[in-house]
């Protein structure tokens, strides 16, 4: 059964690096494939396609999940820990 966490903070973070994904593969600059990859993996708790195109990651390469999501919920605890900065320096004034 697969348990979709909506949140507006992911979908706007995995929309941008879907968006930015053939704009990578297009230019030399961006590495598109990567922003593909991120913004499938992001998505996986918000569209039953998302968590698809996961499932096949997980089968090929089941191994790398598991350090992804780890990764995951640091990058989601130091984003919390700077936003909670960014309101600390405003409810100071």
């Amino acid at each position: 059964m697969i348990e979709l966490r909506p949140s507006r903070r992911r979908k706007a973070i995995g929309i941008g690096c879907l968006c930015l994904g053939p704009v990578g593969l297009i230019l030399p600059i961006l590495p598109g494939f990567i922003f593909v990859g991120l913004g499938t993996f992001i998505l996986r708790d918000q569209y039953i396609w998302a968590h698809r195109g996961v499932g096949v990651i997980d089968r090929r390469w089941p191994h790398l999940i598991p350090g992804i999501e780890a990764r995951e919920v640091k990058a989601m605890a130091w984003g919390d820990r700077q936003i909670e900065r960014v309101r600390g320096v405003f409810r100071r004034r």
